[in-house]
């Protein structure tokens, strides 16, 4: 029943999300940013921009998954998939460190699906503990309004509206009219690269490489 509740309400945020705009980008010029893109970096914003070509579907369904390295088939997924799948690329697996975050420090990390112990299928795939493990791993920023301050590759989170979370990847591009960057992210019709950074009230800003 709570899936379902999830997907009506993604669905309904795609249909009134006011701030979306077509994705008329332009790069990021060297000039703009302080120096050069790491390679971590550079294979983050690769895999995301890669799924915008594979992730054409959005399921939110409970699955087992293998562990370490476990994934739902490339073609769907949620929004935090669309981070998993970008960290791995750069070689971070979350599904591993937000388990092991878990198992040391559990009441540190929301209770709200009521689960008394660790589940490595689904944690990691939960917005509010990737949130909680990046706050633990001093990644947080505080959240602005100043476009100029989202990098290529940060994370960021929103609240969609009734508490609902959602997440998302900075790219290094930004839209041609607004000057926003883009994002990547997935919230009901497959990863999408979109103009959504100020679309919702954000509640975290994260950076994981320098």
């Amino acid at each position: 029943m709570r899936f379902a509740f999830l997907v009506i309400l993604a669905l309904w945020a795609v249909a009134c999300r006011p701030e979306i705009l077509p994705a008329r980008a332009r790069p990021v010029t060297p000039a703009t940013l302080e120096r050069p893109l790491s390679p971590p970096v550079r294979a983050l914003l690769a895999s995301a921009r890669e799924q915008t070509r594979t992730t054409t579907g959005y399921d939110p369904t409970y699955v087992r998954i293998g562990y370490p390295g476990g994934d739902v088939p490339a073609h769907t997924g949620v929004c935090t998939d669309v981070i998993i799948r970008a960290f791995r690329a750069a070689g971070v697996d979350l599904q591993v460190a937000v388990h092991e975050d878990m198992r040391r420090a559990f009441r540190a990390y929301p209770k709200r699906w009521g689960l008394t112990r660790p589940d490595p299928n689904i944690d990691h795939r939960r917005v509010p503990n990737l949130m909680v493990y990046f706050q633990r791993r001093g990644c947080a920023l505080v959240p602005s309004q100043r476009a100029a301050e989202y990098l290529p590759g940060d994370v960021v989170t929103w609240d969609l509206g009734g508490g609902v979370p959602h997440i998302g990847l900075v790219m290094d591009e930004v839209a041609g009219d607004t000057g926003r960057p883009l994002i990547v992210h997935n919230i009901g019709a497959g990863a999408r690269l979109e103009d959504v950074l100020f679309a919702w009230r954000v509640t975290g800003h994260y950076r994981y490489f320098p």
